[in-house]
């Protein structure tokens, strides 16, 4: 059977793409700018690729036309697409009917974690003997890769909030039917598609209606907009996780034994059930720990051999990963998009270093973010930094006041940004740049700056 994915270079329709490889069936895909790595990773499976959105590839007449997110009405393939008799479905769609309709899948959801938490899953299914499929909004570096299909019965798969198609608005999740559902935490993003907070909370709710009465539901134990979604309705026995020592009322606790986090007690019930020491820094980073444990627990694996597991967990790429280190200077790629994800990313940070100086370089790319919406809190995101850098591109038709603050400044370009680098660091500093985009390969950039190579 031919499938032909539309927008095939997106991480997640790019794990759709290496799904269907690996279930048999033949794959070609379009996109426009396609380029290395995904271009590279999608050629060494055999997929031939289309460039730009023309009409013309249907004319290979695929058994099922797959439609990322990305397309939309007015684009010549959709339309052509419409106007023709061919059988078409979302990525989600595709997704649940092909690979996810007879799996436990262990689905994980939230504003902030959802990649990290899938992936701390999937590595302690995959540690205990589980040999888990699953799909990664990133590469892990465990795996090196963000989907694999295997014949194990358990799926994970990161389920992100963000709509369909252009044909189906409800978000992606709700076509994954999860029998283990984190929800991770919640907060009002992705301004393009939700007018508001409780916009989102409906989506949550629908995600919560879709878990059995024999699955289970992982949450924060404090969240009032989870509150609001559970209160909806809930069919589903419900565990919670905190940080706290011993938290009686939430079943999953901790106890950081290190200020960072990386060596912690990990509770259940209120009982010590192992003491975690891993690569990892941040409350985040603890609390997606608890979650995947919870998660791996659902499945029947004991606590201690989950957080024995999670001590040779390798991080995602781009969540605090070391770009290098040039005279004692060092340089941290993370994805944080939003306030929360700034501030908790860059506490972590801080614990982790002490009084040594953080410069943090912040690209407002996500469209949450270009378009203003979080302008009041990020100075508050950026407290734990020495100084803040924050990518202001001229196109952007808002500003937020920072003006009469000394350690904030502004910087209209990446070139520019690495100028302000070049003469503000000193050894012993270290530079977190965080952005959801490539931000003009500004790290390895700056690292041949500080190398002393001209770009």
């Amino acid at each position: 059977m031919h499938i032909h994915i539309l927008g095939i270079c997106g991480t997640f329709m790019g794990g759709i793409a290496r799904l269907a490889v690996e279930k048999g069936f033949k794959v070609t895909g379009s996109d426009r700018n396609c380029y290395p790595p995904m271009s590279d990773q999608l050629e060494l499976l055999g997929i031939t690729l289309h460039e730009g959105y023309d009409a013309n590839q249907l004319k290979s007449e695929p058994d099922c036309v797959v439609v990322g997110n990305s397309m939309s009405r007015g684009v010549e393939v959709i339309e052509a697409l419409l106007d023709s008799n061919q059988r078409y479905r979302s990525g989600p769609q595709w997704l649940n009917e092909n690979i996810l309709h007879d799996k436990w899948v262990i689905a994980a959801a939230g504003t902030h974690g959802k990649t990290s938490t899938a992936s701390m899953i999937t590595w302690i299914l995959e540690a205990n003997g589980y040999n888990p499929g699953f799909l990664i909004g990133g590469v892990m570096e465990n795996f090196g890769v963000s989907a694999r299909l295997t014949d194990s019965p358990f799926f994970v798969v990161e389920a992100d909030e963000y709509d369909t198609a252009f044909f189906d608005k409800r978000s992606k999740f709700v076509h994954y039917r999860a029998r283990t559902c984190i929800l991770n935490n919640l907060e009002f993003d992705h301004a393009d598609i939700f007018k508001d907070l409780e916009a989102i909370e409906t989506q949550f709710h629908h995600l919560v209606r879709t878990v059995s009465g024999n699955g289970l539901i992982i949450r924060p134990f404090v969240s009032e907009s989870l509150d609001r979604v559970i209160e909806k309705g809930c069919w589903s026995p419900v565990h919670s996780f905190a940080l706290s020592k011993g938290n009686t009322t939430s079943e999953w606790s901790a106890k950081k034994v290190s200020q960072d986090g990386s060596h912690c007690e990990i509770y259940f019930k209120g009982e010590n059930v192992g003491e975690l020491r891993w690569e990892l820094i941040g409350d985040h980073n603890v609390s997606n720990a608890l979650a995947a444990i919870s998660a791996a627990h659902h499945v029947g694996i004991l606590p201690e051999h989950a957080i024995k597991s999670l001590a040779s967990f390798k991080n995602v790429k781009r969540r605090m990963e070391v770009k290098g280190c040039v005279n004692d200077i060092t340089v941290y790629d993370d994805f944080a998009h939003h306030p929360t994800a700034i501030k908790t990313t860059l506490q972590g940070l801080r614990d982790k270093v002490g009084k040594r100086r953080i410069i943090a370089v912040v690209d407002p790319r996500s469209n949450t973010m270009k378009m203003g919406f979080h302008k009041n809190t990020l100075v508050d995101a950026v407290s734990s930094a020495d100084v803040s850098l924050f990518h202001m591109p001229k196109s952007f038709d808002w500003k937020f006041n920072f003006e009469n603050i000394d350690n904030i400044i502004a910087l209209e370009s990446p070139e520019l940004i690495i100028e302000k680098l070049r003469k503000l660091v000193q050894p012993g500093d270290s530079v977190l740049i965080m952005s959801n985009g490539g931000f003009g390969g500004i790290h390895d950039r700056l690292l041949k700056v500080l190398a002393g190579d001209v770009e």
